[in-house]
């Protein structure tokens, strides 16, 4: 494993309450996750949760997919998806696997996503550093 790539194996983040720790402003909030780089490649687009089959249909094109899992059902997301972040898996997961097959970048692994992401926010998304950056400020 490269250097670089072992500063970034853990998770760091700075958002809500965690900017306390940084002098208690909220100026500049960002959040950087790290997780798997299961399929490489850089991309940008407005962060969907989608927790389960139900809420498919407000998934758009463009949408980056956060979730905690997939499996076949959620394959027609991956033509629409920029990129796709998951809260398990890893380099031979479903989300991993397709990911490649579609050409869209995958940072999977992230704990929580769902918890520290909002559906909406605009996330740039590193497939080959495995990094997930929450591209707002407030």
């Amino acid at each position: 494993m490269a250097p670089f790539q072992r500063a970034l194996s853990g998770r760091c983040w700075c958002r809500g309450r965690a900017s306390a720790a940084f002098g208690g402003t909220n100026s500049l909030m960002m959040t950087l996750l790290t997780g798997v780089g299961a399929s490489t490649g850089t991309a940008r687009g407005t962060a969907r949760l989608i927790h389960g089959p139900d809420e498919f249909t407000r998934f758009q094109s463009g949408d980056v997919l956060v979730c905690r899992t997939t499996d076949p059902a959620w394959t027609p997301l991956f033509g629409m998806a920029s990129a796709v972040v998951t809260e398990t898996g890893g380099m031979l997961s479903h989300a991993a696997i397709v990911a490649r097959e579609f050409g869209i970048p995958a940072v999977l692994g992230i704990r929580d996503a769902l918890n520290l992401l909002a559906d909406g926010e605009t996330l740039a998304v590193d497939g080959s550093l495995g990094t997930v950056t929450l591209m707002d400020t407030k």
